[in-house]
């Protein structure tokens, strides 16, 4: 199946360490060779690359690699076709409008029987289940929620219940964002490490590459990343549990509680 990389941070920060190693994954020490994908919000922009190349041989997969695009909300995918042919319009991520924000969504998984109503204000483009699960959540969204974005607690119950029902259907991991909030969604596997002081060096595990955070940060920054398996083999990453809803704001998971948030410790 496909794999997945996030970042969401409190301060613009560039990705171009995870990248690198979850790149390697399209083709050189992983079998998603099918296409590859990152979006970056940037205030309100949102910034898209796809390619239905293998990222390691893609030529815009290299300039990611050296261009340090900085932003708070990132998520990439590499592809490992299971519906849908090799082709740009089947590459995640996605991406859609709604309530005046860019909505962008990447899936690992396979969701079998997936025949949403046509005729709604959001429909796929391309052959994806993936393509179709977005556009399903989003149009749900857009009914259940006419008049603008609610309060988080409202979305994510929401969200957590048509996640739980496209569950049903098959593997449904995935990463989610509006440039505010970032949604991580665990089928079977993901998991996530929030890097903040005091920092450490890192070492990929797909390339032999080791960055010192210590002399690229302040004392105040703090990112959290997420992906399918760790990226790297000095820092301890934490699985999230099949059937968990996260959403991470400044680097940090939300705790969503009898409508109340407080950051997590």
């Amino acid at each position: 199946m496909c794999q997945l990389l996030g970042m969401n941070c409190n301060v613009p920060t560039d990705i171009c360490f995870s990248f690198e190693g979850f790149c390697s994954r399209g083709g050189k020490t992983d079998e998603h060779r099918d296409g590859w994908g990152i979006a970056f919000f940037e205030g309100l922009g949102c910034r898209i690359f796809l390619d239905n190349k293998p990222s390691v041989v893609s030529p815009i997969a290299e300039l990611v690699r050296r261009y340090p695009i900085h932003s708070t909300h990132a998520i990439a995918h590499i592809r490992k076709a299971t519906q849908g042919k090799i082709a740009l319009e089947n590459c995640h991520p996605f991406r859609r409008e709604l309530w005046g924000r860019y909505w962008v969504f990447a899936h690992n998984g396979n969701l079998l029987d997936l025949h949403p109503k046509t005729g709604n204000f959001y429909q796929a483009v391309g052959q994806t289940d993936s393509e179709k699960a977005f556009c399903l959540m989003l149009n749900t969204l857009r009914e259940q929620f006419p008049q603008g974005k609610p309060p988080i607690e409202k979305l994510y119950a929401v969200l957590k219940d048509i996640s739980d029902a496209l569950s049903e259907k098959g593997v449904f991991n995935y990463l989610l964002s509006d440039g505010e909030h970032f949604f991580a969604h665990c089928s079977t596997h993901l998991t996530y490490i929030v890097r903040q002081a005091p920092f450490a060096a890192a070492h990929l595990i797909d390339e032999d590459i080791t960055v010192d955070f210590c002399e690229l940060t302040t004392e105040s920054d703090r990112v959290a990343i997420i992906a399918t398996t760790p990226l790297t083999d000095n820092e301890v990453w934490t699985p999230i549990k099949p059937g968990e809803l996260l959403v991470f704001q400044d680097g940090l998971p939300l705790n969503i509680d009898q409508e109340k948030l407080a950051i997590s410790n």
